[in-house]
């Protein structure tokens, strides 16, 4: 099986896996993500591959969904690329960017590095931010009934991976927590480039935000 008949039939389990997943998370982030890396691919010395399938598979099955069960996706990516006998080396590298591409507060250390997941953690993150981000921000907000802004609870910056993963703060607190930071934490030129026009549109937001709440304009 080539490698395009490979990818071919990646997209086509993971649309069908994440069929009826929230709005954040769905194939169509996938699909933002994948065209993202292939963007950020062109201009970095990597396996196409690999970042193609890191990608495609990076979210097969999100802790957020699976009461916090980080091994779910790593196990479903590893038993879909082995039915199609994806090369060994292969298969551990992008089970590797799918254990270590998430953001985790951003306070953990990352166990695993390569220029594969570089681009991929950049692609991802990317989408975070920006217009889609903001978008993805209170879409996954509201599915999960938060409140969009409470000015007596202010955004925590030191929080671990649980504390992070158990929070159900506001979704304006987690452009602080979360969003505002990921500009400083691009891998690649082409990333932090892209990463640095999305946060100004951000503070662009938040200032318009602010102003509305306030009843400024």
């Amino acid at each position: 099986m080539t490698s395009t008949q490979i990818i071919n039939k990646t997209i086509a389990f993971v649309k069908t896996q994440l069929a009826n997943a929230e709005g954040g998370h769905d194939w169509f982030h996938i699909e933002r993500v994948y065209k993202n890396t292939l963007l950020i691919a062109k201009n970095e010395a990597v396996d196409e591959f690999v970042v193609q399938l890191g990608a495609l598979l990076h979210d097969i099955a999100d802790s957020k969904f699976h009461d916090g069960d980080e091994t779910i996706g790593p196990k479903k990516a590893r038993e879909f690329l082995f039915n199609l006998n994806v090369d060994s080396k292969i298969i551990e590298h992008v089970i590797k960017i799918i254990e270590n591409i998430s953001f985790k507060g951003g306070n953990e250390s990352q166990k695993f590095k390569s220029l594969e997941l570089d681009v991929v953690q950049d692609a991802d993150r990317l989408d975070a931010i920006g217009a889609i981000g903001i978008a993805r921000c209170f879409n996954y907000g509201g599915f999960k009934n938060r409140e969009i802004y409470n000015p007596d609870i202010k955004p925590n910056l030191n929080m671990n991976k649980e504390e992070y993963k158990a929070s159900n703060a506001p979704s304006i607190n987690h452009f602080y927590e979360k969003l505002l930071i990921l500009k400083d934490k691009m891998n690649t030129n082409t990333g932090k480039n892209i990463a640095t026009q999305r946060h100004e549109f951000m503070q662009l937001y938040l200032n318009q935000f602010y102003n509305e709440w306030n009843g400024i304009s």
